[in-house]
């Protein structure tokens, strides 16, 4: 399987306990920036050390920007969380692109998951470099176009009381934001 942007690593220690040691998680982090300074975080470095850890031998960590994606072939599961809004905001990225890339990674049936902040409906991409969100009806309708049929769409984490106009940064939305997790297939 395939993880997207993992972060601080908290899905793929989980992700590398589920696929066990026979299965096999590969943990795509995008570079430092060129313009960061010289004591920035180093965005790959948490799963870095994860991968490092003997415990998770099952991970890899592949470096790389999201412009040029190239991920392992015949794979399971794609998976990104709270990062696709992010993708909208990359420099020269058509994240249509990036949607063929994960189509072509995965094995025929296999299943892309995105879990992200949800954005106003009828929005699309305009809160996506603001308050870090986005519609989920525009990120289908993205997702879609690249092949993929949409199977499933779960509410597990949602919060209707969320009115979809703060930054989920914000001290009074951290941990409450209205989420919505979308699970894609691509088809046999």
């Amino acid at each position: 399987m395939v993880e997207l942007v993992p972060g601080s690593g908290y899905f793929t220690r989980l992700l590398s306990s589920i696929v066990g040691p026979k299965g096999k998680v590969y943990a795509v982090a995008p570079p430092r920036r060129p313009q960061a300074a010289a004591d920035s975080p180093d965005p790959a470095a948490p799963v870095q050390a994860i991968a490092a850890d003997p415990h998770y031998g099952n991970v890899t960590v592949s470096v790389q920007r999201f412009t040029q994606l190239a991920l392992p072939q015949g794979v399971d599961l794609v998976w990104t969380s709270q990062n696709y809004h992010d993708f909208h905001n990359v420099p020269d990225l058509q994240v249509v692109d990036l949607d063929r890339a994960v189509f072509k990674a995965l094995k025929p049936g296999g299943v892309y998951l995105v879990l992200d902040h949800a954005a106003e409906a009828g929005s699309g991409f305009r809160d996506t470099s603001t308050l870090h969100r986005i519609d989920p009806e525009a990120v289908k309708k993205e997702v879609i176009s690249a092949g993929f049929k949409l199977e499933a769409r779960s509410a597990l984490l949602g919060n209707t009381g969320d009115p979809h106009t703060a930054k989920v940064f914000d001290p009074a939305m951290r941990g409450h934001t209205d989420q919505f997790i979308l699970k894609f297939r691509k088809p046999k």
